[in-house]
């Protein structure tokens, strides 16, 4: 059991019989007398992923739930549904595409991802911080774009993405990308 006093960022509770993890907090003490210390929290939901804000008393009480982690690799992705492998029992799983906001586009063959295990039932996957991708077509930078500080281009991904690259980026190089931000940061 934890309390909202033991709370920091990227902890998890059990809130109404899910788990979330803690992505922000902030602690408001009321200058009335009397009055409940506050502490309003952003949670992400491990099941869905989904954003939600909510607001608890000081010194309420939670569960941790248990959640783990198992390495699996990215096998292949069927149009409804992208299918993994877990790398130690190769036990093969599907997840649908709702189930992955945002990841499908950055899904390579035999890529190594996380996964996200609660009640003994994979309920999800978390990419890489930096993920491999291939320019497929990069946009004309002019040798005046670096005195002026604009050193970036337009650039298309294979996987249909576009993106800033530097200037001196072509098509066809491999390079990494942060897939949360969408952005460059270093040749691969």
């Amino acid at each position: 059991m934890i309390t909202t006093g033991d709370f920091k960022r990227g902890g998890r509770i059990l809130s109404d019989g899910e788990p979330f993890t803690i992505e922000d907090f902030a602690v408001q003490t009321p200058s009335a007398r009397g009055a409940a210390t506050l502490v309003r929290c952003k949670l992400r939901s491990v099941l869905t992923g989904t954003l939600v804000e909510k607001t608890f008393r000081g010194g309420e009480k939670f569960e941790v739930p248990d959640v783990g982690f198992r390495q699996v690799q990215f096998l292949y992705d069927d149009g409804e549904a992208c299918h993994f492998m877990d790398v130690t029992s190769y036990e093969q799983f599907a997840l649908d595409h709702e189930r992955l906001p945002g990841m499908v586009p950055w899904l390579t063959e035999g890529l190594k991802l996380s996964s996200v295990v609660w009640d003994g039932n994979i309920v999800g996957v978390d990419l890489p911080q930096y993920v491999e991708a291939t320019i497929d077509m990069a946009g004309g930078g002019s040798r005046s774009d670096t005195a002026s500080g604009k050193n970036l281009k337009d650039a298309t991904l294979t996987n249909g993405i576009q993106i800033k690259v530097p200037l001196f980026i072509d098509t066809g190089e491999r390079i990494l990308v942060n897939p949360k931000t969408i952005e460059f940061v270093r040749r691969a």
